[in-house]
This record gives C-alpha cells, sequence and structure tokens, in this order.
C-alpha cells in the first residue's frame, strides 16, 4: 500500500516543489529587500490587521491593540489548519508559507516600538510600543523582533522540508 495514501496526504509533484521553492524564494527575496513588501500577500495582510482592531475591540477594549497582530495571523492560520484537515500537501505548504511571510511584517513592527518610524495606518498609535510597554519589554523590541523573524524563516524553510519529505514518499 502507498503510505501517501495510507497517510491521506495528497501526493505531491516535482512541480508542486518546484513551484514552492520558486514562491518561496520571491517571497524572502521581496520581504528582505527594497520596500519589505510582498504585494499580494501583504495588502491581505494590511486589511487583516487593521480588521483585527476593532473585531477584538468587540471582546474588550483592552483587546484593541493586540486585534491587529491576532487579525493577521488569524487568516493565514486558519488556511492552514483548513488545508491540514482536508490533507492538501502543497496548499497547506502555501498556507505556511503567507504565515511565515506575516512573521516578517509584524518583526518590523515590533522592531519599531521604540523608534516609532514607519508611517502608521489608522489613528496613529503604534500596537507593538503599546503591548511592548504594557509588558514592561519595551527595550528588547528589536530582540523579540528577530526572534518572530527567524520563527517565519523557519516556517517557510521547514514547510519546504516538510514537501520535499512528503514528495519522497510518494516513491516509497
Amino acid at each position: 500500500m502507498d503510505s501517501d495514501f495510507s497517510s491521506g496526504w495528497r501526493a505531491v509533484t516535482v512541480w508542486g516543489i518546484t513551484g514552492y521553492a520558486m514562491t518561496s524564494l520571491l517571497v524572502l527575496w521581496l520581504s528582505h529587500t527594497g520596500a519589505h513588501w510582498v504585494f499580494l500577500l501583504d495588502n491581505a495582510n494590511l486589511a487583516f490587521h487593521e480588521a483585527g482592531h476593532p473585531l477584538f475591540g468587540l471582546l474588550s477594549e483592552r483587546l484593541t491593540v493586540y486585534g491587529g497582530t491576532l487579525g493577521q495571523l488569524m487568516f493565514p492560520l486558519a488556511a492552514a489548519i483548513s488545508f491540514y484537515r482536508r490533507r492538501e500537501t502543497l496548499s497547506f505548504a502555501f498556507a505556511v508559507l503567507w504565515l511565515g511571510e506575516n512573521l516578517f511584517n509584524i518583526a518590523i513592527y515590533m522592531a519599531d516600538a521604540r523608534t516609532q518610524i514607519l508611517p502608521l495606518v489608522g489613528n496613529g498609535e503604534h500596537d507593538w510600543a503599546e503591548i511592548f510597554s504594557r509588558w514592561g519589554v519595551l527595550q528588547l523590541d528589536t530582540r523579540i523582533a528577530g526572534l518572530v523573524q527567524l520563527a517565519g524563516w523557519l516556517l517557510i524553510i521547514g514547510a519546504g522540508v516538510w514537501l520535499w519529505y512528503r514528495q519522497s514518499q510518494n516513491r516509497v
């Protein structure tokens, strides 16, 4: 019995892995050069971020500041969970790529908490300056941002390695 069939995951082709690798390289390049902006993903991320503030604000005024980042993360995470449940291998990997890329922008925003030089959308309050001040870790903004950026890299690379593993299981 084919091990991929028994696990229920959809088979991955070499073309699927190649597509993921090429997309990942493009996303990584765009995320780390120039404006650090991946047009399609980051416009969606910004919309989800801004929508998250009032959405979570409905639950509690105190949660409003967290709502942006939570809203930004909810959608790629929901996509990843959905694809995982349906065992859609390539779609799951792309959702994880989106989640990892999202962490790059969150890290940039976090690292700006003390300097606050990024242009902001909305009423001009800096979410991460407020959050880190609440937590008493404002002086660690760049260190925490570095860890979040590392997590983004690990997710993207991990999804690629996982895809390669799934594809190797197709041949067993």
